[in-house]
């Protein structure tokens, strides 16, 4: 059942990521979490995750501002992101391409969606790895 895939999930508000992580966990991934941007782009250079997710609205860091960290450090540049924001708030397609972002989900999501969208990511990382 394990998939060795590890996900760090960004959301400030702790029951998110107990939920995100409660299903990523019985589907056999690896979770790391952090409550803010700033120590997302820690871990995420520590921890080198195959996938973010994060939240959008965040204090200190914004869940873009996160993204655009990523992309601008070497070791982290071509981890895909999920973003989650708050219902009404859509991202532009121009920096959602710009950013690399895999995929938007607004809250409330189903943790069910979020999985397979995880799921997606990471199967066209590794046809993409392997071609």
């Amino acid at each position: 059942m394990m998939t060795d895939y590890k996900v760090l999930v960004v959301d400030d508000e702790i029951h998110i990521i107990h939920v995100v992580a409660i299903k990523l966990r019985n589907n056999g991934y690896d979770v790391i979490s952090a409550d803010n941007g700033a120590q997302a782009f820690e871990l995420a250079c520590e921890e080198k995750p195959d996938i973010v997710i994060t939240d959008f609205q965040m204090p200190i860091m914004t869940g873009l501002e996160l993204v655009q960290k990523l992309r601008q450090n070497e070791a982290t540049k071509d981890i895909p992101v999920i973003l989650l924001t708050a219902r009404n708030f859509a991202i532009q397609k121009e920096q959602q391409e710009q950013l690399q972002i895999s995929g938007c989900l607004s809250k409330p999501f189903s943790p069910k969606e979020l999985l397979a969208n995880v799921k997606d990511i990471l199967h066209q990382k590794e046809l993409v790895a392997k071609s």
